[in-house]
């Protein structure tokens, strides 16, 4: 399950996703002030600078870039991982 922490007006976080509706992966977005708050987001990513922060299956993988380095090195297809 891919997790998008994002903030409204944030382009990296309509970038991310994009991506995955793209390759149709299910993923669940939260919003800054809806979903969670600013010390909230620093207690499940320490150090985060930037918006989005995205979690792969629990495991924090960092922003959409990452998303997208992640994607492709691992050929996860949302159930898992393809050959």
């Amino acid at each position: 399950m891919i997790e998008i922490y994002g903030k409204p007006a944030c382009p990296h976080c309509d970038q991310a996703k994009r991506l995955c509706e793209q390759r149709e992966l299910e993923y669940k977005y939260f919003q800054l002030d809806t979903d969670f708050t600013r010390e909230e987001v620093l207690e499940m990513f320490p150090g985060a600078r930037t918006f989005p922060q995205i979690k792969v299956n629990g495991t924090s993988i960092g922003g959409k870039d990452q998303l997208g380095t992640y994607l492709e090195e691992t050929n996860y297809n949302g159930t898992g991982y393809s050959l």
